[in-house]
């Protein structure tokens, strides 16, 4: 789930340019499942990791990379990039990131992809949630049906009170929110390009991370080298692959694809962990699924109503 998929509910200012020309609707799905693709591998990565390493080090790698590479790409500007007019919302939004991928790689030690990735993709129904609470936006009662259905989704999840409840289910819940409230300081961050966004949120991740790994720190085998460098370039692929699909196709064309996320996390579940999804994870993710798409069509119609007559 730490990959920006609200913003194909959401259409936020992360993964959309400034100047937005969408005429490539079939480039933009395809991007958009290679960005899916690339972040779910990099979840697969963090699992295979957090066997023998502290989760703290691996989300320590992921943005060490990151920033390597962003600072690479963006080598002739970075100075300038650096410079925010909100500092203090960047710095809000780079946490909630940082937060939502410590809590999703230290669930997926303990429970399966697909489970993880289905609690995390309550996120699209949380913002809608947060923007009524917080930004003043409208919430009618299909809206809050669509909330009330998929927070029972998650609860078959993670049935609660059962014999085979996992703790750990609940720090994916946990990502889900954390991931919303930074997908809300997003569409409020709006004086800064999308290049400086992600500048500071590697630059953040870095600084912050690197603070505690003198006390959970575990010296890297050898053959754990190409895991930690794919955790941070998985990450960065993934997220140029969603700038671009969003610089080439409607965030509305995109919106139904973003769940092909849970797909592709059950798939590397199986091939590399030997874990299959079970029927209550199967049908808690189709409730959520339900429900996250119920609220963008709602989301769709009211904004196709406010478009003003060609």
């Amino acid at each position: 789930m730490t990959q920006d998929t609200s913003q194909i509910i959401e259409g936020g200012p992360i993964a959309a340019p400034s100047v937005v020309t969408p005429n490539r609707p079939g480039l933009g799905i395809a991007l958009l499942i290679g960005s899916l693709g690339f972040f779910t591998l990099m979840d697969a990565a963090a699992k295979h990791l957090g066997t023998g390493y502290h989760p703290a080090q691996i989300v320590w790698a992921r943005f060490v990379v990151n920033a390597a590479l962003l600072a690479l790409i963006f080598r002739a500007r970075l100075p300038r990039l650096i410079r925010s007019r909100q500092p203090g919302l960047q710095l809000a939004r780079a946490g909630m990131q940082l937060a939502t991928v410590i809590l999703f790689f230290w669930a997926i030690r303990h429970i399966g992809l697909a489970e993880a990735a289905a609690l995390t993709d309550l996120n699209p129904v949380l913002i809608t949630l947060g923007a009524a609470l917080f930004l003043g936006e409208k919430l009618g009662p299909r809206r809050l049906i669509g909330i009330a259905v998929s927070f029972v989704g998650a609860m078959i999840i993670i049935r609660p009170g059962a014999g085979v409840f996992e703790p750990a289910a609940l720090l994916a819940l946990a990502a889900a929110f954390t991931y919303a409230f930074g997908a809300l300081l997003t569409r409020v961050v709006r004086f800064d390009s999308t290049a400086t966004s992600l500048v500071w949120s590697a630059m953040f991740g870095t600084f912050a991370t690197s603070l505690v790994m003198p006390f959970v720190w575990t010296p890297i085998e050898a053959q754990d080298l190409w895991a930690f460098a794919a955790c941070g370039a998985l990450g960065a692929v993934g997220q140029a692959l969603l700038i671009r699909a969003f610089s080439v196709a409607e965030a509305g064309t995109l919106a139904p694809f973003g769940y092909l996320g849970l797909i592709f996390s059950s798939i590397w579940g199986w091939l590399f962990f030997d874990q299959l999804p079970d029927r209550w994870t199967i049908s808690g993710a189709l409730v959520i699924v339900a429900a996250g798409l119920y609220v963008w069509a709602r989301e769709h119609r009211a904004a196709a109503k406010t478009e003003p007559s060609q």
